[in-house]
C-alpha cells in the first residue's frame, strides 16, 4: 500500500497538469480571438476559428422582452476588418471559467466594452471549442449584452 502512494500522487499531478495545459490552451485561443479584433486582424482571428462558426447574441430588446439574434461570422469579421482607423473598439476580459473534457471546452468570460474610449456595455462570452487535430477551434460563441449592471 505504502508503494502505491506515490505512483498514485504522480497519477493524480499529471491529470491535474494536463488539465492545466488544455485550459491555458483554450485561453491562448481566446486571447487571440481578442487579439485580433482589436487590431482589425481577421486573419489572426479566423487562425482560432473552426470554418463553421455559429455566432449569436442574447439581450433584451426595447420592450424588455428577452431576444436572441443569430449573426453571419463572415459579416462580423467584415465588419471588423473594414472598420475605420478612428474608431477604438475595446473589449475587457474581467475573469475566464474554462471547462476542458477531452476535445470539447467551455470558457465563460465576462466582459465590459469601450468605444472610442466611452463605455458602452458589459455581458458574458461563452465559448465552445473543438480540439481538431492538435489546435483548439472555436465553433460557437454566444454573448449577452446590456447597459444596467454593469460596474465601470
Amino acid at each position: 500500500m505504502i508503494r502505491l502512494l506515490p505512483l498514485l500522487a504522480c497519477f493524480i499531478v499529471s491529470i491535474a497538469i494536463g488539465q492545466t495545459t488544455q485550459e491555458a490552451a483554450v485561453k491562448q485561443t481566446i486571447d487571440t480571438f481578442f487579439e485580433g479584433f482589436h487590431k482589425g486582424d481577421t486573419i489572426l482571428m479566423k487562425s482560432v476559428l473552426a470554418d463553421k462558426v455559429l455566432l449569436q447574441t442574447a439581450f433584451k430588446n426595447r420592450e424588455g422582452k428577452d431576444q436572441l439574434v443569430q449573426d453571419d461570422i463572415a459579416k462580423m469579421l467584415t465588419t471588423i476588418g473594414t472598420r475605420p482607423d478612428d474608431q477604438k473598439w475595446e473589449e475587457k476580459l474581467l475573469d475566464y471559467h474554462i471547462k476542458v473534457d477531452g476535445n470539447m471546452a467551455n470558457a465563460w468570460t465576462p466582459y465590459k466594452f469601450w468605444f472610442n474610449g466611452s463605455f458602452s456595455h458589459c455581458g458574458v462570452n461563452s465559448f465552445q471549442l473543438f480540439h481538431d487535430n492538435g489546435t483548439w477551434k472555436i465553433i460557437y460563441l454566444i454573448d449577452t449584452r446590456r447597459r444596467e449592471g454593469c460596474q465601470e
